[in-house]
């Protein structure tokens, strides 16, 4: 009998489910995480270039709703991905004793609290709109709160610095011990990534990287521009099925 008229070991095609769930849950924890931060990088350019304070308010108002959105949508796509994730890995444990290394996952926690300090950064400087739409006890109670959520974040930092090191050391081991999974071949393509998608999602990280530039003033961009910009981030994060 041809290996393609076999029917498929047992928990193969859950498996493959599985994974499907979990390549689901990634791709809306990544569109969620470019749209915010492209959105709210944005919503501030527009405001630092607000001639008046009748312009500036709306402004600050989409930012600071972007940002109250943001947050909770980043934290909950995340989780998840998170918990899909660790179904997949049980699943394959199960199945064949062994799972990946993992050796991704240490550096993708390290982008994704990158890109978790860089919202809050961002998210930090929100009551300064506010003042320059002459909203000042609107702004102070803002910034006390933003104080609040600061150190909160810090400690968040820390022990997910702690965590990720453990978490590390740990796959790292595992890895030495076991050599890698040897994969599911009922699942072909597993690990593989379509290079279309990989495109996409680079296109969009240039976009938004590009954004992140002009908010810091590393360079002045005309406002079509970050309008362009700001539909290339989107579009492309979106479009793609990876």
């Amino acid at each position: 009998m041809l290996l393609t008229e076999m029917a498929p070991p047992p928990g193969a095609l859950e498996l493959a489910g599985l994974r499907a769930r979990a390549r689901a849950a990634r791709r809306g924890a990544l569109v969620t995480l470019t749209a915010s931060i492209a959105l709210l990088t944005t919503a501030q350019l527009l405001a630092d270039r607000a001639a008046t304070r009748e312009q500036t308010l709306p402004l600050a108002v989409l930012s600071l709703g972007v940002f109250a959105v943001a947050l909770p949508a980043m934290a909950i796509t995340q989780y998840v991905w998170g918990v899909r994730a660790r179904l997949v890995r049980r699943r394959e444990r199960e199945l064949y004793s062994i799972a990946p290394s993992g050796a991704a996952r240490l550096l993708t926690r390290p982008a994704l609290a990158c890109a978790w300090a860089v919202t809050l950064l961002l998210g930090w400087t929100v009551p300064r709109f506010f003042r320059h739409a002459a909203l000042p006890a609107f702004a102070d109670a803002l910034s006390g709160a933003a104080e609040v959520l600061s150190v909160l974040s810090v400690a968040a930092g820390v022990l997910f610095v702690l965590w990720w090191a453990r978490d590390a050391v740990g796959m790292l081991a595992r890895a030495l011990r076991s050599g890698g999974s040897p994969g599911d071949p009922w699942d072909p393509g597993h690990g593989a990534r379509p290079r279309e998608g990989a495109a996409l999602w680079t296109g969009a990280a240039i976009a938004v990287v590009a954004l992140l530039g002009a908010r810091a003033h590393l360079w002045e961009p005309a406002t079509g521009l970050v309008y362009a910009l700001l539909t290339a981030a989107l579009v492309l994060g979106v479009v793609t099925d990876e």
